[in-house]
């Protein structure tokens, strides 16, 4: 299948191209021959190539802040129109996908343009029998949309990951949203023919949310806050998923890495990785040849351990028997071992290297309420 994507360097053509291009079409049934990658910089006749020779047409390009509002109407029904009319040029009724807006239901310069692009895709169908399918999308937000344009939350994520100060005008104003990647898989069900139709003749993207710009901005400003406490945010929630990833899209190359609090003495080291609201703490423990940490017990509070460098043993005894059980773990063979309540532990480093060990507690480390008690094994 060739696929010709007009726009195809804009936000939603790059992340359309760049999942073309991958093996996700394929695991769908999808045979991605060429994309052809059209933008205002090609030659008349490259465009006249792709337009004979593609399958699905996506047509993404289009003007939302032009200098002059008269510029609306060339740039969103003029192309358009070049388009449908390059296409008839070569007898090709391949399907062609607009993406249109929800400003198309208003009576403003950008609108109006954008409601004459839709118009003229109705038209071409009943000309020539071609499959249109007309998306009108609210605000979109995602990787690499462009910050300080047209999209409040690329303003916010850029500007937030970067020091810089927000405004929020108006923090009740409910915000319509629709994810790049659901923008992605809503293509792809187009190109299946599986594309999701409204009953007015319209196609729209599942998923979308809606949110308040005020609770954007704090969201983003607690992912800022994340490092700091080495927390993570509730990504068990759809959209605070979807942000968080949209965000760290707009942190700084440099600033990818942060520290971590290392506890060190003659044994080692203890280092506290993430905390989290609702599934515990996650830690690495690096012991030196010999030593033995541990020889403790818990009442609810529970671990699990894997030793990925090194070799050692995790020794178990309730509190009440002699008896010692031995797992013995070692970076050659990584498995889980679990820290049953009621059994004091330890883990003793069995090599002559460091030991490194993983360790996943079910709650962060309260110092009022430790749930430890010593006892050696």
């Amino acid at each position: 299948m060739n696929i010709l994507v007009t726009g195809a360097s804009g936000f939603i053509g790059k992340n359309l191209c760049a999942n073309l291009l991958t093996d996700a079409p394929s695991k769908l049934g999808i045979q991605v021959d060429n994309v052809f990658r059209y933008d205002l910089d090609l030659n008349q006749d490259k465009f006249d190539e792709f337009c004979r020779k593609a399958d699905f047409v996506f047509h993404l390009a289009g003007v939302n802040r032009p200098v002059d509002n008269k510029d609306f109407m060339p740039g969103n029904f003029g192309f358009t129109s070049l388009l449908l009319d390059t296409l008839k040029k070569y007898n090709n009724t391949c399907p062609v996908m607009i993406s249109s807006s929800i400003q198309a239901a208003l009576e403003n310069p950008y609108g109006l343009s954008k409601k004459a692009g839709e118009d003229l895709m109705f038209k071409y169908s009943q000309e020539t029998g071609a499959r249109v399918l007309v998306y009108r999308f609210p605000n979109v937000f995602g990787k690499w949309c462009r910050p300080n344009y047209n999209s409040a939350v690329a303003t916010f994520c850029n500007n937030i990951a970067k020091g810089l100060p927000i405004t929020v005008n108006d923090p009740e104003r409910v915000m319509n949203l629709v994810y790049i990647d659901d923008i992605v898989d809503e293509m792809f069900r187009a190109l299946l023919g599986e594309e999701n139709r409204t009953s007015d003749g319209f196609c729209a993207v599942p998923v979308t949310h809606e949110v308040k710009l005020g609770k954007i901005a704090e969201l983003i400003e607690s992912f800022k806050r994340t490092r700091d406490e080495i927390s993570i945010p509730d990504t068990s929630d759809e959209f605070t998923k979807k942000l968080y990833a949209t965000y760290l899209s707009y942190l700084d190359t440099d600033d990818f890495s942060y520290p971590l609090e290392m506890h060190c003495d003659d044994r080692g080291s203890f280092t506290e990785i993430i905390r989290t609201a609702g599934a515990g703490q996650f830690s690495v423990n690096i012991s030196k040849p010999g030593i033995t940490k541990g020889n403790h017990w818990h009442n609810t509070k529970n671990e699990k351990f894997v030793v990925v460098s090194g070799k050692g043993v995790i020794r178990f005894r309730k509190p009440d028997s002699d008896e010692v059980i031995e797992y013995f773990v070692s970076s050659e063979k990584i498995e889980v071992v679990d820290i049953p309540t009621g059994y004091t532990h330890s883990i003793t480093n069995l090599g002559d290297t460091d030991m490194v060990t993983f360790m996943w507690c079910n709650e962060c480390f309260d110092p009022e309420k430790p749930d430890t008690f010593f006892l050696e094994v």
